[in-house]
């Protein structure tokens, strides 16, 4: 972000899991800009592995970021929102929240969280006209891989990718898809969005 150079923009590193330093980072940026119009709860982390045998500090890592972390940033803004009677929070999370996959056990329950906490959220924000979002990508061409420490199971995903055809989307196509919803009326909310390479038949 810092490297986009973007004008009327305030780039902090915050670590989600600590509640008070997200919404100290938020509330400095509404100081700025005035208070959450939207909010992407888009952190997270990927680290694949066998159920099994993978390291149960892993599931606690993943689970910290990608649940409770999304659960901090709703909570900080919800309210606000709610007495504006405007807003929209959008949370990203993954396929791999509606079906499973192979050595993703961890990291599929931390998104089936992800889309059943916002599910919830719609219906508790919905009579305050906020909305809140899901959005649910395939295989994206990110970071996200380099987070998992096997090799094989990384060779593995790779291998799936060129199986699948999923070599084409981008982060770029997320965030324009993102823009989309946002850019609708407030009265018009897409609940769920699942956005994958059109190659892509799993």
């Amino acid at each position: 972000m810092e490297a986009l150079n973007l004008p009327n923009t305030l780039c902090r590193k915050v670590d989600i899991t600590d509640k008070n330093a997200f919404e100290n980072a938020i509330r400095e940026a509404e100081a700025v800009y005035g208070k959450t119009d939207l909010l992407i709860n888009n952190a997270g982390k990927m680290l694949l592995g066998d159920l099994a045998t993978q390291d149960p500090a892993e599931w606690k890592s993943m689970l910290d970021i990608n649940v409770t972390g999304v659960m901090n940033g709703m909570q900080i803004v919800m309210n606000d929102m709610k007495a504006r009677q405007c807003g929209t929070i959008i949370n990203v999370s993954s396929i791999a929240g509606l079906q499973p996959f192979g050595n993703h056990a961890a990291y599929c329950a931390s998104k089936y969280a992800v889309r059943g906490l916002t599910q919830t959220a719609r219906m508790e924000m919905s009579p305050h006209n906020v909305r809140v979002i899901v959005v649910e990508p395939g295989a994206v061409t990110t970071e996200l891989l380099g987070h998992t420490t096997d090799q094989n199971i990384i060779d593995g995903y790779n291998q799936w990718k060129e199986t699948v055809g999923a070599l084409n989307i981008n982060a770029k196509d997320i965030a324009t898809t993102i823009k989309f919803a946002y850019e609708l009326p407030q009265g018009v909310l897409l609940r769920e969005i699942i956005i994958t390479d059109t190659k892509q038949d799993a």
